[in-house]
């Protein structure tokens, strides 16, 4: 059988003259420069720069966070802006990015995330302000294929690294990481606490009076972690275990304790009911205040339940110190948690699926970038995109912004980045940059 053409066939040459690709993503590189986060970068990592006339640090990072969050995944991938100099200017090689990443020690590593909390004090300043502040704390894996510091055996089998992070569950952003090794545990109450108190760190100062729950799986549910809450002023919110107690008291509730649960628009859902078991089981040793909190459901297909009564329900607990009489939006507040997967996940897209280097801190480096570039895509969703992107996953606001194609034009001393007619959100992203340039700029 012959094969038909599908299409005329279009002659391909390399000479065309202004053109830039990925010009979308100068909106995070401007951006970073609007929030002043690129100043502080560059104050930051002044210790580390030889000479004037050297890359600067602080912009290292900075388009390095940008080609992460352009979907780079290793230090290579700086070389997609590094040929849009028109664009992006000066950037530097893939030895100076090196040399800057691996220059990285504890101070400095405390010094950048100082300057990402000026940055987002900024951005919240400006708009993306939080109307309410929950922290959703998980633990996620993160391969290695090869022998790497500190990598090791994880509980599923696997080889590499298993960080603590922290992101605010109402903007997404990605508050701090904690890189760990693969055989760390889960439920450590001290690296929950010391990724918590990172997490505070990126919280502005006139925001810390506000009331701020910390949510996480039963990994958090400890006494330490519970009890660090409760000193820092923090409620609490952690998946608690099913054990033989629990299950007892459950099978002895009435059927007139149990009330309906909620869905996410506030309306009975059905088949789900939720009661309170804090008088029921021995809560003497957690803070004072702590409620215990059990959710039933009928089993969706494929899900992954006990059977320990007659009705063959699935059921779910866990611990809180929140004074809400209302356990059924309880119950939904702590359901939400869910959340913060989808943004492990969006995370993994953005540079965090892949620690690239051999050493420890380099890696720890790394992550924080990863870091940065989650924040300038939830930064610049929330300032500078309509409500259907500023939601989008990573991957669709590259594919429709940021990975478009764009001709620099240069009349007199002005130069103007031309996007083409045709494409379909191009007047999305003109837009963009005019609500960026309608922000106010950081101080000098």
């Amino acid at each position: 059988m012959n094969a038909k053409a599908t299409g005329r066939t279009v002659e391909v040459t390399a000479d065309a003259e202004g053109l830039v690709s990925h010009a979308g993503a100068y909106l995070l590189t401007e951006l970073a420069d609007r929030l002043g986060l690129t100043a502080a970068l560059s104050e930051a990592m002044a210790p580390t720069r030889e000479r004037r006339s050297a890359h600067d640090p602080g912009r290292v990072l900075r388009d390095l966070a940008v080609a992460i969050a352009d979907g780079g995944e290793c230090v290579s991938d700086l070389g997609v802006i590094r040929g849009q100099q028109a664009l992006f200017g000066a950037v530097c090689s893939e030895t100076t990015a090196h040399r800057v990443i691996k220059s990285i020690d504890s101070g400095l590593l405390d010094r950048i995330r100082a300057a990402r909390a000026k940055a987002r004090e900024r951005a919240w300043e400006a708009g993306a302000r939080p109307d309410r502040i929950t922290l959703d704390l998980d633990a996620t894996i993160i391969t290695a294929h090869s022998e790497k510091e500190q990598a090791a055996g994880t509980y599923k089998r696997t080889f590499g690294f298993h960080p603590l992070l922290c992101y605010l569950d109402e903007t997404g952003e990605a508050l701090a990481g904690l890189l760990r090794p693969g055989n760390a545990g889960s439920n450590t109450a001290s690296d929950h606490f010391c990724v918590l108190e990172l997490a505070l760190e990126q919280i502005p100062e006139a925001d810390l009076d506000r009331e701020i729950l910390a949510r996480a799986d039963s990994g958090g549910a400890t006494h330490a972690f519970t009890a660090d809450c409760r000193s820092a002023d923090i409620r609490f919110s952690v998946g608690y275990a099913i054990d033989e107690t629990v299950r007892e008291a459950i099978l002895e509730l009435p059927g007139s304790a149990w009330t309906q649960a909620i869905d996410a628009e506030g309306e009975p859902r059905e088949g789900a009911w939720v009661a309170e078991l804090t008088e029921a089981v021995d809560l003497s040793a957690w803070p004072e205040g702590t409620r215990l909190v059990v959710r039933r459901e009928r089993p969706h297909p494929g899900a992954q339940f006990e059977v320990f009564d007659a009705h063959g329900y699935r059921h779910t607990a866990f611990l809180t110190d929140q004074d809400d009489p209302d356990i059924a939006a309880l119950e939904l507040r702590h359901r939400r948690r869910a959340r913060v997967e989808d943004q492990i996940r969006t995370g993994k897209d953005t540079g965090m699926a892949n620690l690239p280097f051999g050493d420890f801190a380099a890696n720890e480096a790394w992550l924080e970038l990863s870091l940065i570039a989650q924040d300038l895509l939830c930064q610049g969703g929330s300032l500078c995109l309509d409500r259907e992107l500023s939601l989008a996953e990573p991957k669709r606001v590259r594919q429709r912004l940021l990975h478009v194609a764009g001709r620099i034009v240069r009349s007199g001393r002005r130069a103007t980045l031309r996007l083409p007619r045709s494409w379909p959100w191009a007047e999305v992203l003109v837009a963009a940059f005019r609500r960026l340039r309608a922000l106010p700029a950081a101080a000098p």
